[in-house]
């Protein structure tokens, strides 16, 4: 129970509800913070496709003490615990979050319900819906790749399954009183997966070339308060001084996973996309971007040799495949969601181990501001009136999502906004809008202003069932107020997005609130990579700035909401929902949490094993 204790001590922050009325919800909900995936993934813990993807993890203030065995201060609204010994508890075996879970059932979960003693062998077969593109720590925003990132690559440290922010290549850690120095000893005897010792100058090499702004990495902004050079004192210590207060650098930088020195230098990063070598449980064997991406578990382990021999993830694009996939038990898990039908189907059957969260990642059409017809802030609003969202969620999605009001999901309890400017359906107030606006219809009906028209393409999945219908229903309402948007299929929505070759995407991405940090400054910030829809705003950029630099929750919550607002107001980008997310397991995989306060969970299936006795 000591978990779920320590993880009690810190409800208050997350709004007002009481800390076991929270607990219960949890289990309801499979966590009201952050990280299931992100409650999703995802994309990924922490900011990414889903949460879980990206950077997984919540901040830690300054205050934080030299001892890692006492909790840091609270930021409010998604702040991890600190473990208190050097090694994480065995995780338990998962079960479907029932939402007619009582509150004695909702406090019952220290016990684990798996078969009993792990076993090793086996191989456990995931399901992604997109191509695998890149194996690099660099690339982990999508959670078909972050998913096998984390199984190859370790960090510094990452929260558990139960929000609690674990040591791993960190031995411990200590920070300055002033939060401007953290100090990582690190564990001894870690090897790399081709026999080469880990060591403080590959945790330097790694901050110091994402970090770099010549390299123009995509998580180069967790590294923006770093002032290089990254110190190694010895080889099992590092020490970071930051250039400012950053209430997100436990968050980031201190969870983005380590290369090699060695081999990432020698490779160069487009080489280790296709070749990584990490200190994870698993090493890659074989690799197709297209088809597959398959790991075997490392005999050498630091933490021990994982109980499963083999994890693949198979590229299956199509949701009604990875349904029947599950089924019949020729897969273990899906990474990405069912369509609708099929997770109340499977959810019901009682033949999965199930979880439920509510996402972070909100599902949006990122649309390129660079383009002459998204340049006006009248179109965008213009779109927004135009996007029957009730329909989207209600028949669509059989009303297993919540409607999004700005960039942070009300699942950021604390964090989240309400009151921004909203957009209920109306085609008439679009159309009022484009008229006095200037954009008027032309001979075919489609609007234009200053010889621009507003005619464009967007970019959806190929094979995704579950979003192209949303794309459809856009390109109706729009051409109702003389729009022509025209959809196209690839495989790669984020990166077309990212690289500007792209008009618009639809897809889901958290913008802030992976693991509770509500910081978004690596979709939001002028400069940032992961900026898809090309948004520059300097005020934007100056609250971003002013949220990591401020450690008490209040002034931070006051900046995150008036950066919601502008969001709101500006639309940088269609925001349409947040979806509950249905995660389901082959019953036969065993040591799964029993409620998943963090979907990082995934980091942690070195605990995992297999029963064939208890199979789907």
């Amino acid at each position: 129970m000591e978990r779920t204790e320590k993880f009690l001590e810190m409800l208050p922050t997350f709004g007002t509800s009481s800390r076991r009325e929270f607990l219960k919800r949890s289990v309801i909900m499979g966590t009201m913070i952050p990280v299931a995936g992100t409650l999703l993934a995802a994309c990924g813990g922490g900011d990414g496709e889903e949460d879980g993807g990206d950077e997984s993890g919540a901040a830690s203030t300054p205050e934080a003490t030299r001892d890692r065995s006492v909790p840091t201060a609270s930021s409010g609204g998604g702040q991890p615990t600190q473990a208190t010994d050097a090694s994480p508890e065995a995780t338990e075996e998962g079960g479907e979050a029932s939402p007619e879970a009582t509150e004695e059932e909702a406090e019952a979960t220290e016990e684990p319900t798996g078969s009993g003693e792990p076993i090793q062998g086996g191989t456990m077969i995931w399901m992604g819906h997109h191509e695998i593109a890149s194996l690099s720590p660099d690339a982990h925003g999508p959670t078909v790749h972050w998913v096998m990132i984390g199984q190859i690559h370790n960090n510094l440290v990452q929260l558990d399954p139960y929000f609690t922010l674990q040591p791993v290549l960190a031995e411990s850690w200590e920070v300055s009183d002033d939060g401007m120095q953290y100090t990582f000893a690190l564990n001894q005897g870690v090897l790399f997966h081709d026999g080469e010792e880990f060591n403080s100058e590959d945790v330097k090499y790694t901050y110091e070339y994402y970090g770099s702004p010549e390299n123009a990495a995509l998580t180069a902004s967790n590294y923006n308060s770093i002032a290089f050079p990254v110190e190694t004192p010895d080889d099992y210590t590092v020490v970071v001084n930051l250039s400012r207060v950053d209430a997100s650098f436990l968050a980031r930088a201190a969870q983005e996973f380590i290369v090699p020195q060695h081999h990432h230098s020698a490779v160069g990063e487009v080489g280790y996309k296709s070749d990584p070598i990490g200190t994870g449980p698993y090493r890659l064997t074989e690799y197709d971007p297209a088809s597959f991406a398959p790991v075997e578990a490392f005999e050498d382990h630091f933490r021990g040799r994982p109980n499963i021999d083999v994890i693949r993830e198979n590229v299956v694009p199509e949701p009604s495949v990875r349904t029947v996939a599950l089924e019949t038990g020729e897969a273990d898990h899906s990474v990405w969601s069912l369509l609708t039908d099929d997770n109340i189907k499977l959810r019901d059957s009682g033949d999965f181990t199930v979880s439920v969260t509510s996402s972070l990642a909100v599902n949006h059409f990122p649309m390129n501001n660079e383009r002459p017809f998204f340049q006006d802030k009248v179109v965008r609003q213009a779109m927004m009136y135009a996007l029957d969202r009730d329909t989207i969620i209600n028949d669509l999605w059989q009303g297993l999502a919540v409607k999004a009001t700005s960039n942070l999901s009300p699942a950021l309890e604390f964090y989240y906004e309400p009151d921004v400017k909203q957009y209920e359906y109306s085609a008439e107030t679009a159309i009022q809008l484009l008229d006095e606006g200037g954009w008027m219809p032309g001979a075919d009906g489609i609007r234009e202003k200053d010889g621009v028209r507003l005619a464009w393409t967007c970019a959806v999945i190929t094979g995704d069932q579950a979003r192209k219908p949303i794309a459809e229903l856009a390109q109706q309402w729009f051409g109702e107020i003389g729009m022509d948007m025209q959809i196209i299929e690839t495989t790669s929505t984020s990166q077309g997005m990212q690289r500007g070759e792209l008009d618009m995407a639809l897809y889901n991405w958290t913008y802030g609130g992976g693991s509770g940090e509500p910081d978004g400054s690596n979709t939001l910030r002028s400069d940032a990579l992961n900026n898809f829809s090309k948004y520059k705003n300097p005020r934007m950029d100056e609250l971003l700035d002013q949220g990591v630099s401020t450690t008490d929750p209040d002034e931070r919550k006051a900046i995150y909401s008036e950066i919601q607002k502008l969001v709101a107001e500006d639309v940088p980008f269609l925001f349409i929902k947040y979806w509950d997310w249905y995660t389901f397991y082959n019953k036969r995989i065993q040591g799964l949490p029993e409620d998943f306060l963090t979907t990082t969970h995934y980091m942690w299936a070195n605990e995992w094993w297999l029963d064939d006795s208890q199979a789907t």
